[in-house]
């Protein structure tokens, strides 16, 4: 176990990030640069799939292509060291998803509030076409999303590992700075590749979408578990979902 700094007290003592300081294994400056390239082309698997894949069964093909790049490279790239991403979830950490989760509605509601004040904000178009989908339609919709939201986790994590490591050991920066720059830079990232589905409004995805990435990003820096980021994600996203569907449900009542 690597001591570490205890970062805004908030990570669980004796669990440092993985793979920056070569635990359980380093990776080179041309591993890292594959694997944010893996993470790139997830995404633009997803994209650019998902016209191909419309069908109800067949639109689980992009989202699993999300996961399984940059997951594969990271194995191949590792050594077979995923379990240094993945830890065991238990009653702790399944405490932690709803904690983190909750956390994350109130501070979306409330920063969307906020920004609703002052901007004009656009709806998911998912979540649009979630309320016409029939229950057979919504259960797919729910399973598929449970494999994207870990892509997402993925496409968020791995980059900020990926900063940490560039601060640290190329630039010298101390631990504490380094995953601070990391925790902003990742969830700006995160907020951009929402621009298309929320219509191009940049505000709305850089203090909401970016806001609610901050705090999912936080699950991870505790506990250094993609479960459990992943967990709360997929919480939050479910439940705004459901929201959704009974809203629909009621007003048409």
């Amino acid at each position: 176990m690597t001591k570490t700094s205890g970062w805004l007290q908030l990570e669980d003592k004796g669990r440092d990030f993985p793979f920056y300081n070569a635990i359980p294994v380093g990776l080179t400056p041309n591993q890292w640069l594959l694997l944010i390239c893996a993470v790139a082309a997830g995404l633009a698997a997803l994209i650019g799939f998902s016209p191909w894949f419309t069908g109800d069964v067949a639109a689980f093909i992009p989202a699993a292509l999300f996961v399984l790049i940059p997951l594969g490279t990271l194995y191949l790239l590792s050594g077979h060291q995923l379990q240094a991403l993945f830890y065991k979830v238990g009653w702790r950490e399944l405490r932690l998803m709803l904690g983190f989760a909750l956390l994350n509605l109130l501070v979306t509601f409330s920063v969307a509030l906020l920004v609703e004040n002052f901007w004009t904000t656009e709806s998911n178009p998912a979540v649009v076409q979630l309320k016409e989908a029939s229950s057979y339609q919504q259960v797919l919709f729910y399973l598929r999303t449970f494999i994207q939201l870990i892509g997402e986790e993925l496409f968020t994590i791995l980059p900020f590992l990926a900063l940490i490591w560039l601060l640290t050991s190329c630039f010298q920066w101390p631990r504490g700075q380094a995953i601070f720059a990391a925790w902003i830079l990742t969830a700006i990232l995160f907020a951009l590749i929402h621009l298309p589905t929320y219509h191009w409004n940049l505000l709305q995805c850089l203090v909401i979408i970016g806001s609610a990435r901050l705090v999912l990003t936080l699950a991870y820096i505790k506990t250094k578990n993609l479960w459990v980021c992943s967990g709360a994600h997929i919480i939050n996203d479910w439940t705004l979902f459901t929201l959704a569907i009974v809203g629909q449900k009621v007003a048409v009542s």
